[in-house]
């Protein structure tokens, strides 16, 4: 089973690398859900950052990181926020 840092930064590579993998995408989507309350604050920009680099849909994550990130923002550095902001 992956850890949340391994699904947030599966997501980032195949993001960065310009991988659309819709099907791992909506596996991660799925495993990730009822865990974004053990995910980094950074995890959480990632996997946000990926979905939307991307253009993977997953409403139901975008708002439970949206909901997760909001009381934690203190826990986002300048480069996380950014991401988190733009995806």
């Amino acid at each position: 089973e992956f850890k949340c840092q391994e699904l947030a930064n599966t997501v980032w590579a195949f993001a960065t690398a310009g991988v659309k993998a819709p099907s791992l995408f909506d596996a991660i989507a799925v495993t990730a859900l009822p865990r974004l309350g053990l995910f980094s604050g950074r995890d959480l920009a990632n996997t946000a950052w990926g979905f939307a680099k991307t253009g993977v849909r997953a409403p139901r994550l975008f708002d439970a990181i949206a909901t997760e990130a909001a009381p934690r923002l203190g826990e986002f550095d300048s480069r996380c926020m950014a991401n988190i902001a733009w995806a």
